[in-house]
Order: C-alpha cells, then structure tokens, then sequence
C-alpha cells in the first residue's frame, strides 16, 4: 500500500528563492501545456510530448522537470475526465460542468511538483535533500519532520516526491511503498454510520459526538465574518495566520475517530463496513441555512483515513449500499419512512422496536457489511474432478 509522508523544508535564503522560482516557473510551464493540450483535443501523453517538450527545454526546464509537467497535466486532464464521468461535476449541461469541460485547466502558482530520483536525492543521516532548481541543483536543504516519518522514509520511500510551497513554507511529500499484511478472515463487521450529528455511530457502542466540531466550525466561520468584515491589514494577516485551521482540527478529529474505530476492530477479529455516500452533496436537498453544514462534513476524510489504517492492521473493509439503513428495523427488518420519528430517535411502526437512531442504522449496515463480504469472497468449495 502507498501512504505519503510529509517533511518540512528549512532552506536558507537563497535556496528558498530558487524553490520558489522554481515552482513558479514549472506551474507557468504546465499552464502553457495544458492550452495546448486543449487545443489539441487533450492527446495521449506520447502526443503531448512531441507538441511542448521541445519549448519547455527552451524555457530554461531540466529534461526530467519537463517530463513531469508533461505527465501532471496529462494526469489533470484523466482525474477531470474521471470526476466528469462520476457526475461530480454535474449533470451534462449543468454550470457547474460547464465551466469545467470550456477551458483549460489551471495551475496555481505555489501547486505540487512532482521529482524523481533523478532529481531528489535523500540524506538521511544529515537530514537534507539535493534538489534540481531552475537555479542549479540545491545542495544540503535541510528538512524537519518526526522520528516516526524518518523511519518511514529510511524503510519504504519509493518513488516520487512532491514539492509544495503552503503560506510561504515548503514541504515535500514523499510517497512510501509499505507491505499489506494479509487481511484475517472477519469474525462479523463492525457497522459504521457516518453523520453530521454524530461523526461515527458503530455496532459495538463507540459513537463520536459532533457537536464539539460542529461548534469549532461555527466559530471559525464567524471569526472570519468579522475579520472579513473589517478589512485592515492587521485582520489580513490573522485571517491569513489562521488559514486552514478549522481544516487542520477536522483532519485531526478524523484520525482519532478512524483509530478507534480500527482498533477495535482488529481487537475483536471484526471487519468494518463503511457506508458509500459517494455523492451525496448533489443528491441532497437542503434549506439555505443547513447548506454549510452538509458541505462542510468531511465523511470522505474519515472514511479514506479509516481504510488506510485498516489496510496497515490487516482488518477487511467493505462499502455498502446506504439505501433505507435509516428507515430498516435492525430487529425485524420492517422498512418504513416514519420509523424516523426524528433525527435521534427510531420507532419501528411493525414491531415497536425503540433505539437511537444512529445505533439502528448502525446494525444495519453491519448486516450489509457480511453479506457484501460473503458475495465477494472466493468459493471454498473443492472442484470437480
């Protein structure tokens, strides 16, 4: 499995202002290749390559740099593509996927670059990385990170590294190759039901309450009212110090809750089903005023951060299907709108069976989980001689 690892750059003056030019120049390079991909009805990478790499060497690009331009937006183009077949852009016709299929992708300035080994050399032991720059190669960047994502680098870093500029600062995000260890035979799921009410309800018990986020968020988002609001340069620089904060605290929580949830999985010998509500933003209609809680809901941060650490621990995952897991009696199996007496409490109108809703739902999606995971799993059965 692929996990990324993320170190801080500490680069002198000097070297910070090649970084930046770097990025800078690459990201004007990619812009310029993706118009002409554009123009060109988006060709295979091969195509895109005898149309710009001869140009981007004349802009001053390293051979391996003007390769990766080449391929990041080759890459842009697919993952657009992609998310336009998924409807995540809409439905044909839409603005939304109007705007995205009428011109032709952009870079920002500070975006990710990626580097090779060709490009990117790892000194372990000093803790500094040699880099190609538009400058000339940079040597003894030093970099910072935690003695847990060294060992990781030292042990399984394999391939590409990005590099990033984010408020000034660069980072680099290294992709590390590590073994799956092979997944147990379940012994029953663990059901997860994701919300905005409560950030994860399971099977087992365990629930992850959101109101302290949900109140996190509505502080950030009126603190930013009020700087917006007041528009001077110090407000600025807080609103710009502040930046990602709320983003950062989420991812946080996230990983909490994902651990926890994991973890007693692999202590119990269980499996974990997650719901797939794969997009669920569009399908969903709300009053204006309940819009930014449902676009603020990181249920796809969760539930990627559950699956990765459940892929370390050897703990098997499966997606179900949502449908009526609100509405089912987890006892009966009665399927009834109005068991949803509210947003907490469900009421089977067949066998009267009363629980919290979350925790209803929860078994439900357990239920889906085993019998998602018998039809998937490979047949037993000897063959026929």
């Amino acid at each position: 499995m692929k996990l990324v690892t993320q170190v801080k750059l500490l680069p002198e003056a000097d070297q910070a202002a090649a970084l930046r030019s770097t990025l800078r120049t690459v990201n004007e390079a990619a812009n310029w290749v993706s118009g002409v991909a554009f123009e060109q009805g988006v060709p295979r990478e091969y195509e895109l390559r005898k149309h710009t790499y001869a140009e981007l060497k004349a802009r001053g690009l390293g051979a391996q740099a003007a390769q990766h331009v080449i391929k990041k937006t080759r890459d842009a183009y697919t993952t657009l593509k992609a998310n336009i077949k998924a409807g995540n852009h809409g439905k044909p016709g839409s603005k939304r996927r109007t705007k995205a299929e009428s011109k032709p992708i952009s870079f920002r300035p500070q975006a990710a670059q990626p580097f090779d080994d060709r490009c990117l050399s790892w000194q372990y032991d000093a803790g500094a990385v040699s880099i190609w720059t538009v400058a000339g190669r940079l040597k003894n960047v030093r970099f910072a990170c935690s003695p847990d994502a060294l060992k990781m680098l030292r042990e399984h870093r394999k391939g590409e590294s990005d590099l990033i500029e984010r408020d000034g600062v660069f980072y680099l995000v290294a992709v590390c190759d590590i073994p799956e260890p092979e997944l147990h035979e379940p012994d029953g799921f663990v059901g997860v039901d994701l919300g905005i009410v409560n950030l994860a309800t399971t099977s087992t018990g365990y629930r992850a309450a959101g109101r302290g986020l949900n109140r996190h968020r509505a502080r950030q988002i009126e603190l930013r009212r009020k700087l917006q609001a007041k528009g001077t340069q110090s407000a600025k620089r807080l609103l710009k110090k502040r930046s990602r904060k709320e983003a950062r605290h989420t991812a946080d929580i996230n990983h909490i809750v994902s651990k926890t949830i994991v973890t007693t999985a692999e202590r119990t010998g269980h499996g974990i089903a997650l719901e797939d509500l794969t997009g669920i933003r569009s399908r969903v209609r709300l009053r204006k005023d309940q819009r930014t809680s449902l676009h603020s809901w990181a249920f796809a941060q969760l539930a990627a951060f559950t699956e990765y650490k459940a892929k370390r621990a050897g703990v098997p995952l499966v997606y179900v299907d949502p449908a009526y897991t609100s509405q089912q009696c987890s006892e009966c199996g009665h399927i009834d709108r109005r068991n949803r007496r509210s947003q907490a409490t469900f009421a089977c109108r067949a066998c009267g069976f009363l629980a919290n809703a979350d925790d209803n739902a929860s078994h439900n999606i357990a239920r889906k989980g085993v019998t998602v995971w018998t039809a998937g799993r490979e047949s037993r059965v000897p063959a026929v001689p």
